[in-house]
């Protein structure tokens, strides 16, 4: 792969290949060459993600990636490479942190994105409580301790929106960078068209705030996130489906953790006290 890089992108031999940190799917570096500090990042894909969540698409990415140019602040593609290592996207290094404070921020963002137009070939995710749940049992059916959790199912129906808008399906905060510049969203690798709760239910959750953020989001937050993302229909239809977002989530975490991720374990208790807390609503 970097014979391939060096050659294509003209890199240095001596340029510094940093690892980064943060991703829980790819391996991902930052070239450093001379004076340059921003450089470019490097993401090799471990390839399609046995993942029931958030798939792992480089060609998605790329495509994404090109449609948002000019739009939306994201990551500028360079090129997609394929190497005997696998699958590569380059990128132009977003100067940042990742997002730790700051909702409002966060839901102009995301209610931007979602006013965007769309590619029409990307995948529809679950959209209303019926597809949230079959989407939960699929979940659960991996798993091998499940017991428990199928018991806690939500009961009620809430119906598909008819809203759909562009998601990024995987809005937490280590994909959310903060520079100068403001707000970027990095990672696109799992897109999609759909309700846009699919992507406020992952960002308020309670297991994704505190693997990415070691915390939960306050209600203070919660309120001030629907405050500024301003759109009082779509903030009542998250609290009616707030119920099966979270046993989903819950689900999840009960799969990675019985994958060998054991942080995952502690991340499952907090939704499932946030999907108490919202049933008993």
């Amino acid at each position: 792969m970097r014979r391939l890089l060096l050659d294509e992108l003209a890199i240095d031999e001596g340029a510094q290949w940093l690892p980064l940190q943060g991703g829980r799917t790819n391996f991902t570096w930052q070239i450093r060459q001379g004076a340059d500090v921003s450089g470019l990042v490097v993401k090799l894909y471990r390839g399609p993600a046995n993942n029931p969540l958030f798939p792992n698409d480089p060609y998605s990415e790329a495509s994404l990636l090109t449609f948002l140019h000019g739009k939306f602040p994201a990551q500028e593609l360079i090129g997609t490479y394929l190497c005997e290592a696998g699958v590569c996207n380059v990128f132009k290094h977003i100067l940042g942190s990742a997002w730790s404070e700051g909702v409002a921020e966060v839901a102009d963002l995301m209610r931007n994105l979602h006013g965007l137009d769309h590619p029409a070939d990307l995948r529809h995710l679950p959209n209303g409580s019926r597809e949230l749940q079959k989407h939960a049992t699929e979940i659960l059916q991996k798993c091998s301790g499940s017991s428990v959790l199928k018991r806690m199912e939500p009961v009620g129906s809430v119906g598909p929106s008819d809203r759909i808008g562009l998601l990024h399906s995987d809005i937490v905060p280590g994909n959310l960078i903060k520079g100068e510049g403001g707000l970027s969203l990095i990672d696109w690798q799992c897109p999609g068209i759909g309700d846009p709760c699919e992507d406020i239910a992952i960002f308020l959750s309670p297991a994704m705030q505190s693997l990415y953020r070691g915390k939960l989001l306050t209600k203070t937050e919660e309120t001030g996130f629907f405050d500024a993302y301003a759109d009082e229909r779509v903030a009542q239809r998250y609290l009616k489906l707030a119920p099966f977002y979270h046993w989903r989530m819950a689900a999840y975490c009960l799969w990675q953790s019985e994958n060998g991720r054991s942080e995952y374990r502690e991340a499952m208790a907090h939704e499932v006290a946030a999907l108490q807390r919202s049933i008993s609503l």
